[in-house]
């Protein structure tokens, strides 16, 4: 029996890197996926991929409007959402004395915000069909701790965490289970302005930073987007009706709590 057999997801930022792992991993798993991304076309081209499981929605989370029709239009086209996956992110470095207010108001628009409306909507939906379901947010081992030289993005992830307790205990008395995955280094095509920056500011050959960060994981390398996986069908799945506003670690032991 497939473990997400007969669900709904809407998965946001899915048409690249991690959301485009758990759209693979649901859909093996027997689960209709919408592939929200602010790129369509791509989104397009990765359906066109995966086939009739998977149905492609422009959302761009950073602005309510796009917010609310991509809830709409999911559920006009895959009946109702049963999971939703906060995936979409920005990345956001640089030295305290120079971020400038455009930087972190993006990455709040986005990381943030964009969390949490977009949860807000499905919540309402769910709250609606008096199904339940189950939200998962993404944080990160940077909302665990601070970072010299990622204030921003440190900052909303732990932001993240914290609004996954919250809204895990007021949503849970709708049948709502709310909770998120905290990766820790995850290697894709991102990596390499982050490379790039890190060099620059640390003072690093290119390659040298990801080499070191790679070695630094007690497991022994970066994750994968493929190593998420199997929390996110987890956490969706019958298995974690009793999990309420928890945050998984799932970075080859970097953080322990």
């Amino acid at each position: 029996m497939k473990r997400l057999q007969g669900k709904r997801a809407l998965i946001t930022g899915a048409a690249r890197g991690i959301g485009l792992a758990f759209a693979k991993k649901y859909i093996a798993e027997g689960a209709r996926v919408a592939i929200a991304d602010i790129d369509i076309e791509l989104a397009r081209k990765v359906v066109a991929e995966l086939g009739s499981a998977a149905v492609a929605i422009e959302m761009d989370v950073s602005k309510q409007d796009s917010i609310e029709w991509a809830v709409a239009e999911t559920i006009e086209q895959l009946g109702e959402i049963d999971i939703l996956i906060n995936n979409a992110a920005i990345f956001s470095a640089n030295p305290i004395v120079e971020i400038t207010r455009e930087q972190y108001q993006s990455a709040f628009d986005i990381n943030f915000a964009g969390t949490l409306f977009t949860l807000q909507a499905v919540a309402k939906h769910m709250i609606e069909q008096g199904k339940g379901g189950k939200i998962i947010n993404m944080a990160s081992q940077a909302g665990r701790r601070g970072e010299s030289l990622v204030a921003v993005y440190c900052a909303t992830k732990a932001a993240i965490i914290s609004l996954t307790q919250s809204a895990g205990m007021n949503l849970i008395q709708y049948g709502i289970n709310v909770n998120a995955i905290s990766p820790g280094v995850v290697d894709g095509e991102h990596w390499v302005g982050v490379d790039a920056f890190f060099a620059k500011h640390e003072n690093k050959a290119i390659g040298q930073k990801k080499e070191e960060v790679g070695a630094g994981v007690p497991f022994g390398r970066m994750g994968t987007a493929e190593d998420l996986t199997g929390m996110a069908v987890f956490l969706a799945s019958d298995e974690a009706e009793y999990i309420v506003a928890q945050t998984y670690n799932v970075d080859g032991g970097q953080w322990m709590s």
